[in-house]
């Protein structure tokens, strides 16, 4: 027994390992080693061997006691231990009569029900809802009053809708799909591959374990026909560019009376030509006097509801960024709204007439400064005149 690697070691443990942890280290040691995906490599498959006489050892209490007592002498006996690996029933903790089951024991590996039983992949049989029909997206577009408000738009778009006349079932009115002969109404086929038994979807069938022997006319056995369908969707307030609304059951119909797919409605928000938004959040850009900007003034501005007054104090400067709260966009699916920022732009006159630069020159004195020097000038580049 002296050339034989410790059960520890070969599942890459510890001896103070516990059950689960024995039994997670054989998951991934029997993934990285398995045959099928490491084909015509006889090191892999004796690591393969090897690993399963381990893991048979040690998930077993007494078996584990008795080789942590006497090593693999004092295991030589059990079923499967010695060199070569003698009878396999026990194989991974399966009871499988000298046929490795792969479907059981690979079962999560390869994300498919194997044909029953508990392994240590936590197996057992697994059957997917292969017959749902198709989820279907379509897309509309609301302007940013309608995204503010909440609307209803009406969609159209092609689906398949269950067949009346069969009710959905594929067989002919009056007759009805029979258990599959290949399979035993299994929905899969057992295969040999050397000393491995593995399961695949029955080729007669489908996996569904029934065939249908006289087809619906209307649908051909589908189950299902095309359809150009219309419904009313209700957009909610504050929805965003790029949000998805989803409708259950509104989209494929299921094939052969497997449950509808869904509809996702993808909703798009046109641009505003004067609102910018970010978040929940509106901006806007507000044009005021050089005046209503040195003196102060009330000013009347445009929110998505109706204009609000908003006072601008004496001094503010162009490019000043002002907040109403509560005045932008309402937050999906939650209370409340975002805030409106209002930058304000100071507009400068383009032109002035003889009274308003007389004007403008006595401001001018009044701090300090000399008009004369610039007026010729700076005036004429500022105002043109």
């Amino acid at each position: 027994m002296a050339d034989k690697k410790d059960y520890y070691d070969l599942l890459g443990v510890s001896k103070t390992a516990s059950a689960e942890e024995i039994k997670n280290a054989y998951r991934r040691q029997a993934v990285k080693f398995h045959p099928d995906k490491n084909p015509d490599d006889k090191n892999a498959e004796s690591q393969f061997k090897a690993i399963n006489e381990a893991y048979e050892i040690l998930s077993d209490g007494q078996k584990r006691a008795a080789y942590d007592r006497f090593g693999h002498d004092g295991v030589s006996g059990q079923p499967g231990a010695g060199p070569g690996g003698g009878d396999w029933s026990g194989f991974g903790g399966f009871e499988t009569g000298g046929e490795v089951d792969l479907g059981d024991i690979l079962g999560n590996i390869f994300g498919g029900g194997g044909g029953g039983g508990e392994s240590a992949f936590g197996g057992g049989r697994q059957r997917r809802d292969t017959n749902r029909g198709e989820d279907v997206a379509v897309e509309v577009t609301v302007s940013l009053k309608e995204a503010y408000d909440g609307t209803e738009k009406t969609v159209t778009f092609r689906r398949a809708k269950r067949c009346d006349t069969c009710g959905g079932s594929g067989a002919k009115p009056g007759t009805s799909a029979v258990t599959c002969e290949t399979c035993k109404g299994r929905g899969q086929v057992r295969i040999q591959r050397g000393f491995f038994m593995m399961q695949q979807t029955c080729s007669t069938c489908h996996g569904e374990g029934r065939v249908i022997k006289t087809p619906c006319l209307t649908c051909r056995g589908k189950g299902a026909v095309e359809e150009t369908a219309s419904l009313k969707v209700r957009i909610p307030p504050g929805v965003r560019e790029g949000t998805s609304l989803r409708i259950s059951g509104s989209g494929q119909a299921g094939f052969r009376g497997g449950a509808p797919g869904d509809l996702f409605v993808v909703v798009h928000v046109a641009k505003h030509p004067r609102f910018t938004r970010e978040g929940d959040d509106l901006s806007i850009e507000q044009h005021v006097s050089f005046t209503q900007a040195a003196m102060g003034s009330e000013i009347h501005v445009e929110t998505l509801e109706e204009p609000v007054t908003m006072k601008v104090p004496p001094g503010t400067q162009s490019g000043a960024l002002f907040r109403l709260r509560d005045r932008g966009m309402p937050k999906l699916g939650a209370r409340g709204q975002g805030d409106q920022f209002v930058r304000v732009v100071v507009d400068i006159p383009k032109s002035l007439n003889a009274k308003q630069r007389e004007i403008l020159r006595e401001f001018a004195k009044t701090l300090g400064e000399d008009p004369t020097k610039y007026e010729d000038s700076m005036l004429k580049k500022i105002f043109g005149t």
